[in-house]
Parts: C-alpha cells; sequence; structure tokens
C-alpha cells in the first residue's frame, strides 16, 4: 500500500464522486419521470380541444369538405414527396398455382424504381367479366402469405371477386432484413427513422405502393373499376388503408381496422362525455405509422383520415371489443355519412375482450379473422354486390407462394429501402451544399439556424424561471443546486460547481444518461477543470437524468422514451429541439449572473452508452442479443448549441453521431428514437454545421456511425474535411479536461 498523501485533485474527486446529484426537491423526485409525459399530454389536450372547436364548426357537406380538404392537403405534404409516376410498373406474373374455382397469380411489379412489390392475386375460376376487386394491407405481424390472408383471397374468389395480397415494406419477399419474420416488424423503426431524414415517411412509401395496386387492378379487363375495395388488417394494416383511401378516389370503399378511433388498449367503458375528453389525436409509437408525424400540429388527426372515405362506403372495424355508445368518433362518422345521406355506406364490426386477453377470452387474430369477416359480408353485398362466400381453407406453404423468382431478379436492378434513401439523401446534400456555398460565411450560419430551427420544431430559448436553488461549499468549491422551469411545465434541474476564484468561465455539461453519471463517472475531469479555474454546470434537460427514470430504464427501440419521442413529432417537435431550447434557456440563465464569465462558455457533450464491438455482426433487433443503441444526445447539443449561440468558446463532444448520412449506410441503424433529427439531410447535415463554426475550436472524440460502432479516424477525416478547426478522434483522450481549460482561458 502507498503512503503517498492524496493529491489535491485525488481529494477534491473523492468529493465529487460522492455528491449527491440530486436537485429537484425530494417531494418532486418521485414524481419527476411524469413530468415529460404529463407536459406532452397537455398540449395534446390543447389540440383535442381545438379539433373539436373547429369540429363543431362543421354544419354541412360543404363546411365538412373544405375542414376535409384543409387537413388532407397538409397531411400529403407530411408524408413527404411521392416520386413521378413510373412509365411502367413492369408488371410480371412469375407463376401461377391452379385451385377449387380460384387461380393464384404471383405478381411482382414497381410502383418505385428498384424496390418491386411482390403480391399475390387470387382470380375466380372461371374469370367473370366485371368484377369486384380487393385489396388487402397485411396486419404488421405476418406477410402476403399468412393463413388468414390465403383464406380471404381463396373464398372471396370464389365467390367471384378478385384479391389482392401484397407484401407491404419492409415485410415478407420485400423484408430489408436477412432474418425476416417477426424482424420485418421491429425493421419498421428503422425504415421510418431513415426516411424521416429525408422528410419521407414509411407510410408515406407504403401508400404510394398501395395506390399502384389500384393501377394494377385498374389495366385488367375482368375489373370493375367501381367496385375495388381496400381492407386493413388489425395491426398496421388499418393505417396505410385508412391513409391511401383518403388519397385515391378511385377506392370505391374501405374498412380500416384498429384506425381512427379508440384502440385495442382503450379502456372501456369510455367515459360518457368522450365527446370532450377522447384523445383524438392519439399518441405515438415506435411504430410510427400509427400516429403521423405533424398530425397534431397540422389537424389530419387519425379520425379525420378515416372520415376522409366519405361518402364511400366505410367499415369502422374493432378488432376486440368496442363501446359504441360512447365513441365520439362513431358519432362523427355517422353525420358526416348524412351529410351525403349516405347512412347506409357506413357500418361497424367488433369482435369481444381486449388485447390483453388470449383466445377465447378475446377475438385476437393475426390479419382479419373469421368473426371479424362474418360481419363485414353484409356491408360488402349490400355496398358491392358481393355475395356472402362460404368460408373456405386449403392453406399453402409459404414457399409454394413466392413471387420474385430468380429469373425475375436477373431481369431487375433491386435496390434496398436504405440504398434509394441514401441516394436521394446525396441529392438533397448536394443542393444544401451549394445553397449555403452562395451565400457569405455570416449568412450560411444564418441559414442554417432557420432551417434546424425549423426541423426541430422551434428552438428559441425561454425566459426561464429560478424555482429552486440550494448552494453550499464543499472544500474550496462550492456546489449549487438550481432548478429552472425551462417552459410550463418542464422544470431541469441542475448542479452548479464553482471554483474558488468568482468570475470564472463555465462549462456546460450534457448527457442523455444525466449528470448523475457524469459525477460518477467524469469525477477526475471534472476535478480537473475545477482546480482549473472552470465553473461546471451539469443540467438533466427534460427526459433525461433525475427526469428520466423509467425513460431510461426503457430506451430500447420500443420503449417509452421512443413513445413520446414519437408524439413530439406527431405535435410539430422534437424532443432534440426541446432540449435544445432548454439548453439554450440554462445558458441564458447563466449569462445573467455575476459570479461568472459568461463570455467565455463551452458546450461539453458526452454519451456513457457503449458502443456495439468493431465489426460486429447486426442481430436481431429483439431479444438478448439485440445491438446497442446510440445515445449521441450531448454531442448533437453541443454542436447545434454552438451553431444558434454567438458566443461559444469552445466544443468538445465525446460519443457523438459522426453523421446523419451515416444513419443511410445499412438497412440497420441503431440510435434512440429521440436523437433523430427529421429533414437533416436537406439542411445540410451536421457537417455542414461544423463546417459553419470554423472559428469555434472543436474536439470530437469516440464518435460512432449509424450501427452504434466507433468511427474509424478515416471517416471521421473524410466527414469533416470541409471544417477547420476540428480535432478528431476514433478514442477518448485523457487530456480532454486540460485542452478544455485551455480553450476557456484563452490560451
Amino acid at each position: 500500500m502507498s503512503n503517498t498523501p492524496p493529491t489535491p485533485a485525488d481529494e477534491l474527486q473523492g468529493r465529487i464522486k460522492a455528491l449527491d446529484a440530486a436537485a429537484l426537491p425530494e417531494a418532486q423526485r418521485a414524481d419527476a419521470g411524469e413530468m415529460l409525459k404529463r407536459q406532452i399530454h397537455a398540449r395534446l389536450a390543447v389540440t383535442n380541444r381545438a379539433d373539436t372547436e373547429a369540429w363543431n364548426q362543421v354544419t354541412g357537406k360543404a363546411s365538412w369538405e373544405a375542414f376535409r380538404d384543409e387537413r388532407i392537403d397538409r397531411m400529403r405534404a407530411a408524408l413527404g414527396p411521392f416520386p413521378a409516376l413510373p412509365e411502367s410498373l413492369k408488371l410480371e406474373c412469375t407463376g401461377t398455382v391452379d385451385g377449387d374455382g380460384f387461380t393464384i397469380e404471383k405478381l411482382v411489379f414497381e410502383p418505385r424504381a428498384g424496390l418491386p412489390v411482390t403480391a399475390l392475386l387470387y382470380v375466380p375460376k372461371p374469370a367473370r367479366k366485371k368484377a369486384p376487386a380487393i385489396v388487402i394491407c397485411h396486419s404488421h405481424h405476418n406477410p402476403k402469405e399468412q393463413g388468414e390472408l390465403q383464406d380471404m383471397g381463396m373464398l372471396w374468389a370464389r365467390a367471384g371477386a378478385l384479391v389482392l395480397v401484397p407484401d407491404l415494406l419492409p415485410h415478407g419477399e420485400r423484408s430489408q432484413n436477412p432474418f425476416g419474420g417477426r424482424e420485418d416488424y421491429f425493421a419498421r423503426y428503422c425504415t421510418n427513422v431513415q426516411l424521416d431524414l429525408i422528410e419521407e415517411s414509411l407510410i408515406g412509401w407504403m401508400a404510394w405502393d398501395q395506390m399502384r395496386c389500384v393501377d394494377v387492378l385498374l389495366a385488367r379487363k375482368d375489373v370493375d373499376p367501381k367496385r375495388i375495395v381496400m381492407l386493413g388488417a388489425v395491426a398496421g394494416g388499418g393505417d396505410p388503408c385508412a391513409v391511401t383511401v383518403a388519397l385515391d378516389e378511385r377506392i370505391a370503399g374501405s374498412a380500416p381496422f384498429n384506425f381512427g378511433g379508440p384502440q385495442p388498449e382503450t379502456t372501456y367503458p369510455l367515459d360518457p362525455n368522450a365527446a370532450v375528453t377522447f384523445n383524438y389525436a392519439g399518441t405515438g409509437s415506435w411504430e410510427t405509422t400509427r400516429n403521423l408525424r405533424l398530425s397534431a400540429r397540422d389537424g389530419f388527426l387519425p379520425w379525420t383520415i378515416v372520415g376522409a372515405a366519405a361518402p364511400r362506403p366505410l367499415n369502422y372495424a374493432h378488432e376486440f371489443a368496442w363501446d359504441e355508445a360512447n365513441d365520439p368518433v362513431w358519432t362523427r362518422l355517422k353525420k358526416i355519412y348524412g351529410f351525403y345521406g349516405a347512412e347506409g355506406s357506413l357500418a361497424a364490426l367488433k369482435g369481444w375482450g381486449k388485447v390483453t386477453l388470449r383466445p377465447p377470452e378475446a377475438s385476437h387474430c393475426n390479419n382479419i379473422g373469421v368473426p371479424h369477416r362474418e360481419q363485414m359480408y353484409p356491408w360488402l353485398e349490400r355496398c358491392f354486390k358481393m355475395p356472402v362466400p362460404a368460408e373456405y381453407q386449403q392453406r399453402m406453404e409459404p414457399e409454394a407462394l413466392r413471387c420474385l423468382t430468380d429469373e425475375a431478379k436477373a431481369k431487375r436492378t433491386i435496390r434496398r429501402a436504405h440504398e434509394i434513401a441514401r441516394e436521394t439523401g446525396a441529392k438533397q446534400l448536394a443542393t444544401a451544399k451549394e445553397r449555403l456555398a452562395s451565400r457569405p460565411d455570416n449568412g450560411r450560419r444564418e441559414r442554417l439556424r432557420a432551417d434546424w430551427d425549423r426541423l426541430l420544431g422551434g428552438t428559441s430559448p425561454k425566459n426561464g424561471r429560478q424555482q429552486q436553488s440550494d448552494a453550499h461549499r464543499d472544500g474550496n468549491q462550492v456546489v449549487e443546486r438550481l432548478v429552472l422551469e425551462t417552459e410550463p411545465g418542464i422544470s431541469v434541474p441542475a448542479l452548479l460547481l464553482l471554483p474558488a476564484k468568482e468570475g470564472a468561465p463555465i462549462a456546460v455539461g450534457m448527457a442523455q444518461a444525466g449528470k448523475a453519471w457524469f459525477l460518477k463517472e467524469r469525477a477526475g475531469f471534472l476535478a480537473e477543470l475545477l482546480l482549473s479555474g472552470v465553473a461546471v454546470c451539469l443540467p438533466d434537460l427534460r427526459g433525461c437524468g433525475e427526469t428520466a427514470h423509467g425513460l431510461n430504464d426503457d430506451r430500447s427501440m420500443r420503449g417509452r422514451a421512443a413513445g413520446l419521442s414519437s408524439t413530439e413529432q406527431m405535435l410539430g417537435g422534437t424532443l432534440l429541439g426541446a432540449r435544445l431550447r432548454d439548453l439554450r434557456t440554462i445558458l441564458k440563465h447563466l449569462r445573467s449572473r455575476s459570479d461568472l464569465d459568461a463570455s467565455r462558455v463551452a458546450l461539453w457533450g458526452e454519451s456513457f452508452a457503449q458502443p456495439n464491438a468493431p465489426g460486429f455482426a447486426d442481430t436481431r433487433l429483439k431479444g438478448e442479443e439485440a445491438p446497442r443503441l446510440a445515445e449521441p444526445l450531448g454531442a448533437l447539443l453541443a454542436v447545434l448549441g454552438a451553431l444558434f449561440e454567438d458566443d461559444v468558446t469552445a466544443v468538445l463532444a465525446r460519443g457523438g453521431l459522426v453523421s446523419y448520412a451515416a444513419l443511410l449506410e445499412t438497412p440497420f441503424t441503431y440510435i434512440a428514437h429521440d436523437a433523430n433529427a427529421p429533414g437533416a439531410l436537406k439542411a445540410g447535415d451536421l457537417p455542414a454545421v461544423v463546417a459553419a463554426l470554423g472559428g469555434v475550436p472543436m474536439r470530437f472524440e469516440g464518435f460512432v456511425d449509424g450501427r452504434n460502432a466507433l468511427a474509424s479516424h478515416e471517416l471521421m477525416r473524410e466527414t469533416y474535411r470541409d471544417a477547420d478547426g476540428v480535432m478528431a478522434s476514433a478514442q477518448y483522450s485523457e487530456d480532454a479536461a486540460s485542452w478544455l481549460a485551455r480553450m476557456l482561458s484563452g490560451s
């Protein structure tokens, strides 16, 4: 055992590690993890009230159509641009299967160049003239070969209707991962995050494909163009069905399950006053086809999308039990159909039990079950003269129903969704680069500020109100615990560590994990800064650290944090932008203090998440071996904070994301949902931001790529080749604290 006495740095480091990181008053701590959810839901309540007030002004067909058209136009814009109609869909039948009273045609066609749709078309045998046709949007559970889908194709074809069942992206033969099966469901997360970056959307791509399915049917002589019906299966099929029907008037009728009103998770009975209290906007999910980005901000709520089908026949379908008497969406739909005198075109169906129960206590199905279909038959017969079919089941092995043969593949250049998105993103980056190059130096920064402010949903700081402050001396240092209300409903607790001398420069440290992890893992770093005369502020931005609790325990791809992040996007914001507002409000408060030197401020972003091992193999997204997600929030805020704040002296960013474009390199994207920035490539991405801050010393360490693996020095150098003054290292360095202290001292 060494007899060497501890140094002042050792003693200070020990005291820092022993500090209690909590800054909130004890009475608020237990409930702090619900703060972000409460604030978001309060804003949803405002949206719902505004929607109800607007709906109450709808008194007839004309006012309804004005209400509808405005909102569907906004939805169309939010989905992202559709490609030009292809000159040819390159439709090919790659094989047929003969059945008893039907034939199955295996189809391949290309609504989007390089990304073919695979679909099964069930055709009556013998052929009919001008027969009705059904398009089925399958659920997120299974692709087109699933048993219930086969049943529906066969029984309706035997009854005289054509039935087209395509694989939705990224399912079945259109899978974007090597695992298939249930992994296709989880892969919706990766695909949508990637499409977000180019301001497009997975549900927009799905709707485009479904509209081209209608083209395929209309090109046939045996299809009655006035009797094309679209069915959306129970989980993840109703969403694209309803959106497609709202966009395409050629679809004569629809039955979107579990979309528009109460959800399978809804607790019954509903409030008798549900017309006022119901959450019409819904809440977000990591599976973002359910609740669309900007929908709450721009008013295209799910019920409006479903109602846009009027006066075309609509079946308001529920997989489980349904409280018809108190459902306010059902009341609205009946009123809308009444405007057209089309009450007979509106129907509803329901199952029993609830999503948490198992059969036979609940009417679970994978797509559309027998009890649900039986309720649909009278509506189809009444509205489309489709005879009630006899139940029939002769299921085939999935392999017998594959469409994309080797021969068909050889005729096409097939790409994956991320490759097409990457190509679009590269064009957006080139356009942004040209746009910025045409401006003077200060003009580039102003343009970037405007672009990032828009895509993040607003970043302007508020006038923070100090709610709590408590300071005590710890040796030669002062530890201050403060709580700042950055906007209504949001409290940001922070630790302020002050050196012995007043008028100190300040470093603001941020991380998803929060200030407790700084004390635990960066005590030596903090001690060095304090002994160098640098003050340190460690805020827990909304939903981080002390205000996270269960959120940080559930930061998986499907966790609570992803759901809240998606809901924030419905409201027109992003959690990244909201946290940037918190940071800027904190900086505004610090500049108001006479005991700090507000002219010398450094932003220090950290990540305490472990990267994935170098060269690791991609694994299933769900399971014990699931890859770790990156947590680049701290580094992102350090860089973006420097963009928006004029007087940042230096930036130290560790564990950040090398670029948003890196998320498009493979089908796999391992990033927390709340670190994403929809439209980032249109704005020029992070390298453009860094290049515009050439006068600010920056040090980047341990950055990761889109798979949360450490970025190589070569990748960092290539990514930031246009940026001056950036020091980049693939690893964390031991002298980062002394570098930061030197930058703040002016040396």
